[in-house]
């Protein structure tokens, strides 16, 4: 089976690459810039906006994984444009092309889309998925760790210094990068039954998630570290994204935006969006994920 993918070059789309080659499966992937060739792998150039490209990497394909998605910004129609319109302009692609079957990748932030701009865009491209005549699933996945990752690497990179900085009393659920890749995978041919027109919320298993302070925790002893996990209120928490923006720019990690999410109590996958085991189980036991992780954040000169 031909799997077309959006989103390809980035953290999730390179763990779904990494899965298809083991599995032996061709991916037709969109790319904004020349890649290095792949075995398995068509690369495509274009963006969400190139309907042309988007039909191209759509020809020949069983199936659409739309991974792509602006993640932060702080301007709402950048989310807009890139969350909502591109998705839309995925299913003309798919229709062009005469493909049916379609995994989207959302958010948990869409459950709460007053919180953040980004996920009332992944709340609206959800709509946009339910409408559109399409064999389609949702997964909304939860805090995504593991190798090459960029954003929980700044706790892994606190941890180091034995403190690790975290918003105020709450919950959240993780998933490896790997085990959700090879969730993505096995969805695209499921049985129809199990998943088809469904939302799943998968995790790593861990029965009510992580709290803040517990996954701190754990990342310190993944590097190596006891850590002192200071809870941040609210204003310090929105203080601290005005400066990373005054310092990084537009590579600022902890944007107004996302500190509007990371300030809700609850972000734990939901039992009853589980996936059904016939389906999927992660495989990767959260502290041993995120051991190997911090192992590969060393080996890498990250750390």
């Amino acid at each position: 089976m031909t799997i077309a993918l959006t989103g390809a070059t980035g953290f999730v789309g390179q763990a779904v690459l990494d899965e298809a080659q083991r599995r032996e499966e061709p991916v037709r992937a969109l790319t904004r810039q020349p890649q290095t060739a792949r075995e398995g792998v068509e690369w495509v150039r274009g963006t969400l906006d190139d309907t042309a490209a988007l039909t191209d990497v759509c020809n020949g394909a069983e199936a659409m994984l739309h991974v792509a998605g602006l993640t932060m910004s702080n301007d709402a129609a950048e989310f807009e444009r890139a969350n909502v319109t591109g998705t839309a302009n995925v299913f003309a692609a798919m229709k062009q092309a005469g493909v049916k079957r379609l995994v989207f990748v959302s958010s948990l932030s869409a459950r709460e889309p007053k919180l953040s701009a980004y996920g009332a865009s992944k709340a609206v491209a959800e709509t946009l998925v339910e409408s559109s005549g399409l064999d389609w699933t949702i997964v909304r996945p939860p805090g995504v760790y593991g190798p090459r990752d960029v954003d929980y690497f700044e706790m892994f990179r606190s941890a180091k210094w034995g403190v690790v900085p975290i918003p105020p009393r709450g919950a959240s659920s993780i998933i490896h990068v790997g085990d959700l890749a090879r969730l993505l995978l096995d969805l695209v041919d499921a049985r129809p039954a199990l998943v088809r027109r469904q939302l799943f919320e998968p995790d790593d298993g861990r029965e009510g998630g992580w709290s803040h302070r517990e996954l701190a925790r754990a990342i310190g002893t993944a590097v190596g570290r006891k850590v002192f996990a200071p809870q941040l209120p609210a204003a310090a928490m929105r203080a601290a994204s005005r400066i990373d923006g005054w310092v990084r720019g537009d590579k600022a990690r902890l944007t107004e935006d996302r500190v509007g999410y990371m300030l809700h109590p609850n972000w734990v996958a939901r039992s009853d969006r589980r996936v059904p085991p016939a389906v999927w189980e992660p495989r990767i036991e959260g502290r041993e994920g995120l051991r190997q992780t911090a192992a590969w954040y060393q080996a890498e000169g990250w750390l």
